[in-house]
């Protein structure tokens, strides 16, 4: 029988479930990817982890690549053409009706995966996505199961949609082969999907998440706050992690460590790797920027530093003024807590006016700019110069990750195939994987049931990922803490963001 099949990039094959009418297709024509990377002589899965292996935005704190115009072409699909016989049966599908062309022989086990797939974040969701493909091509069974993925797209309209994701997630929970969801990419979908999935203890692992009120009900700790009193989430604006985990139980897991970390990895960076001891603070008055703003000074003011002036922006605030002030008062580097949609990286390109060209002041700031190609446009001709940082580890100098990125790498030769949080999404893949095995030798080989996955997951100690060692808290947050500096371009504006070292709180909380 010929198979009608799509691949991402000419890599892995998928078995198409398929309907009438979608958005996927230019032609109207809907493919609801289940990939089954079965067509290579089958392994058996053993030793997990002992092998080597914006405003735009919709929520103040979740502004990852939300600024980008760059729409990429959607997970670069390409159609193998089929013998036209095969084409022409494929197409005469009524709206409504699935189809499966051939399929495992083993029974099955889905691990659905949402991400935003189109639109301005795909640029990274994408990459992310074959990183997941890239560790099921490499284990296609488990203990007896095949393994499928059930792809889905949390985007509407080119924006991350919480309402899409959660009934992304209600399909899943519906269907009784899915085991656990990677995913998603934005805090705020996390917090219209974890709900959902929590109703039936649907174990939920995300890459990338860093809102903290996703696993805990204080967005900042009092001893990171410029009161001395804890931030709670409701004071944030936002709902408490028990708020959403309504069953009482948290299914909700995260490679990413939280937001709470990057103001003080921020001051690490100025204070021991640049050395500059006197800093400028402002914030755009939101409660991601605030936040940010006060763990940085907290943190600078007790490695030693002195934060010689504050600015919370608003409509009567001049920054202009503010910086000349800054100068005078010998203020070496301005932090910046918010985000580019709040005109955040225009300060930068008003610090020429008044450090004037002559002195070089690093402009810093968290992932609310990290990497947008928008905040360097606003920085004008002061593009150079400015510090970031990404709650997510970077695997490129990684030994550990070493075999894992020329695997991949080799399987997926088109460069924009890879991405920061590939590496992050296959370790992501590979701790569900470990935790469906332990649940399933739990159940004595049969299909484990949803809450043991979870128990599983909470239980996760010591596995090796490429990018480290996997454990989680009792909060299911990552104990692997480890903030990524990344570096504006320095000449050509249109040039990557360069990667400037890294701060790990793994052994120690900065707090």
């Amino acid at each position: 029988m010929n198979l009608f099949s799509l691949t991402a990039s000419s890599q892995l094959p998928a078995m198409a479930s398929c309907t009438a009418s979608s958005a996927y297709w230019d032609r109207g024509f809907r493919c609801s990817v289940d990939s089954v990377f079965t067509r290579a002589p089958r392994r058996s899965w053993t030793h997990l982890g002992r092998t080597p292996m914006n405003r735009g935005c919709p929520r103040e704190d979740e502004y990852r690549y939300c600024r980008s115009a760059a729409r990429p072409n959607l997970d670069n699909l390409r159609v193998l053409r089929p013998p036209a016989a095969a084409l022409v049966a494929a197409l005469s599908l009524t709206a409504g009706s699935s189809c499966l062309f051939g399929g495992p022989r083993e029974p099955v086990i889905k691990i659905g995966v949402d991400l935003p797939l189109s639109g301005p974040e795909a640029r990274a969701a994408v990459p992310a996505l074959n990183g997941i493909r890239y560790y099921v091509q490499q284990h296609p069974t488990l203990d007896g199961f095949t393994i499928v993925l059930s792809e889905s797209d949390d985007s509407t309209g080119g924006l991350p949609d919480p309402n899409r994701g959660a009934g992304n997630v209600r399909a899943f929970v519906q269907d009784p082969l899915v085991a656990a969801v990677i995913g998603p990419f934005d805090s705020n979908v996390a917090r219209a999907e974890i709900p959902a999935a929590n109703t039936s203890l649907l174990a939920m692992v995300s890459p990338v998440t860093s809102s903290p009120c996703l696993t805990q009900d204080v967005y900042l700790p009092a001893a990171l706050s410029l009161s001395h009193t804890a931030v709670t989430c409701k004071d944030a604006g936002l709902p408490a992690a028990n708020d959403l985990h309504t069953s009482g139980s948290k299914n909700y897991f995260r490679l990413a460590p939280t937001d709470q970390l990057q103001g003080p990895a921020a001051a690490d960076h100025l204070f021991k790797n640049l050395q500059l001891t006197r800093a400028a603070v402002i914030s755009d008055h939101e409660s991601y920027g605030q936040a940010l703003a006060d763990s940085f000074t907290t943190r600078y003011i007790r490695l030693g530093g002195s934060v010689v002036g504050r600015l919370d922006l608003d409509s009567s605030a001049d920054p202009v003024a503010f910086l000349k002030r800054m100068k005078a008062d010998g203020a070496q580097a301005v932090y910046y807590g918010g985000v580019t949609a709040n005109h955040g990286c225009a300060i930068r390109a008003e610090m020429l006016d008044a450090f004037g060209t002559d002195v070089t002041v690093p402009f810093v700031g968290g992932d609310g700019i990290a990497e947008d190609p928008a905040c360097v446009r606003d920085a004008g001709a002061n593009f150079a110069g400015m510090y970031a940082t990404v709650p997510a580890v970077d695997p490129s100098d990684l030994p550990s990750a070493a075999p894992v990125i020329k695997g991949f790498k080799s399987a997926y030769p088109n460069p924009s195939d890879f991405g920061r949080y590939t590496v992050i999404a296959y370790d992501a893949t590979a701790v569900v994987y470990d935790a469906i095995d332990r649940a399933i030798t739990a159940s004595s080989g049969k299909r484990p049931a949803r809450p043991a996955i979870v128990a599983m997951l909470a239980a996760s100690s010591g596995l090796g990922g490429a990018t480290g060692t996997i454990r989680f808290d009792g909060n299911g947050d990552t104990t692997h803490r480890v903030i990524s500096i990344v570096e504006s371009p320095r000449l050509d504006r249109k040039a990557p963001w360069l990667a400037a070292g890294s701060v790990d709180y793994s052994a120690a909380l900065p707090y």
